[in-house]
């Protein structure tokens, strides 16, 4: 599908979508849960689908019921996992979230499982368990060093030892799996863990699952074994990840109410409040809501070592700053659906901007005037959402090709841009 945006102020109220990291993390703790557990509050994403799939697959129930939320999904989960007769084989999709996380609770499982993926997915590193797999004797067997990969065999008590410097969903796979081991375990990054505050989601939310581990102040894990899920009822809380495009939107536009967030979440993008309005952005909380308004932003240096997602929205904000910008450590995100500084310095610069690639960040000259334009989702959600946002600022049209990715994380993406006013007009590969 591609879209045209003729350029226009978006301005109004928009609910923000659940957090799907958090979504990810309250199915899969309620299927670890041997009871019933209700999770609602759920935005249905092509990642959601796939971790649910994948948790039916293990032996999990899970049923979608009615939700208290509107155009949201809640689903009534009888965990547990079961051991099958027979091989099987599931798909991550294009979902690098699901693929890590659910890796480890396949081996926990005690079946011999599949992964294939789609996309890119198989070119996103899984080294660290490949190392790990082969310390602790865990049977795995890739396509190239790459999926479908097979995994079977049992974790036993003890250290495990990975690399922090390549995705913390490494480590919150384990942690995951772990505190169900016989024993107590012990979790150790050799290297800084880049986006930790992912991490800290990950124990918020087996907290509220009744488990307990212990972070000590080196960052590592101390795991107590024989622990259980408990089960109960969750609601999962708005997503800063997307929220980002919004609250760029009006900064660069109009004002935006955005709805549905928590003021206290650990979300790391959170991150995404303060670094605006390190740029000059005027953003409030009104009864529970944040409410941004057009301000005059200015360069800044952005450290997204810990907010990675936020690139592609900030790169946007960045071009309509005045002076210049500078996103560093953003090495990771070339690694993502598609290489994010390679797509946004290059469909930026299409429409008029000018952005500097390095092998870690972005250099953004800002206030350039865009123009209108073609140019590629790549496959990717938040470089079509984020070019979005980039339109209503242009001189004149824009396409944006590709533009059905944002399904991966955001399917309702189009119809909240046309609630705030923007004019949209899609159109199809058959047409």
């Amino acid at each position: 599908m591609n879209i045209t945006i003729q350029p226009t102020a978006l301005t109004g109220a928009v609910l923000v979508p659940s957090s799907k990291s958090i979504g990810h993390r309250e199915l899969i703790c309620a299927a670890l849960a041997k009871g019933q557990s209700i999770v609602d509050n759920v935005s249905l994403s092509q990642d959601i689908e796939a971790t649910v799939d994948i948790l039916r697959a293990l032996g999990a129930s899970i049923v979608p019921t009615a939700s208290i939320y509107k155009d949201r999904q809640a689903y009534r989960i009888d965990g547990g996992l079961q051991q099958k007769e027979k091989p099987f084989t599931v798909s991550a999709n294009e979902s690098g979230s699901t693929l890590r996380f659910l890796l480890p609770v396949a081996v926990e499982s005690g079946n011999t499982v599949t992964f294939t993926g789609k996309g890119r997915l198989a070119q996103r590193p899984l080294t660290p368990y490949y190392e790990l797999f082969d310390e602790h004797g865990i049977f795995y067997e890739t396509t190239e060093g790459a999926l479908p990969i097979t995994v079977r065999g049992a974790f036993t008590p003890g250290t495990y030892a990975m690399a922090g410097n390549v995705s913390s969903q490494f480590f919150s796979g384990l942690l995951f799996t772990l505190p169900l081991l016989d024993g107590p375990s012990t979790l150790v990054s050799t290297t800084p863990l880049e986006s930790g505050s992912y991490v800290d989601m990950t124990l918020d939310c087996l907290s509220r699952h009744g488990i307990s581990i212990e972070k000590e102040r080196d960052g590592t894990y101390q795991i107590p074994g024989n622990q259980r899920y408990a089960c109960g009822s969750y609601i999962v809380e708005g997503d800063y990840s997307q929220v980002a495009f919004w609250l760029v939107a009006a900064a660069i536009g109009a004002p935006i109410t955005c709805q549905g967030l928590s003021m206290d979440s650990t979300q790391g993008d959170q991150a995404i409040v303060p670094i605006l309005r390190d740029m000059g952005a005027s953003i409030e909380e009104r009864d529970g809501a944040l409410f941004a308004v057009p301000s005059d932003l200015h360069g800044v240096t952005i450290d997204v070592e810990d907010c990675p997602d936020l690139v592609p929205a900030l790169t946007v904000a960045a071009a309509f700053a005045q002076g210049t910008t500078h996103i560093i450590h953003a090495g990771r995100v070339r690694l993502k659906e598609c290489d994010r500084l390679a797509a946004m310095a290059t469909e930026l610069n299409t429409l008029g901007a000018h952005i500097t690639e390095e092998a870690e960040g972005l250099v953004i000259e800002g206030e350039l005037p865009l123009m209108g334009g073609t140019v590629s989702g790549w496959n990717d959600h938040r470089i079509a959402m984020a070019l979005a946002i980039a339109a209503q600022r242009c001189s004149g049209p824009v396409t944006i090709t590709g533009a059905e990715c944002v399904r991966k994380s955001y399917p309702l993406f189009w119809d909240d841009y046309e609630t705030l006013g923007g004019h949209i007009e899609r159109r199809f590969d058959h047409e």
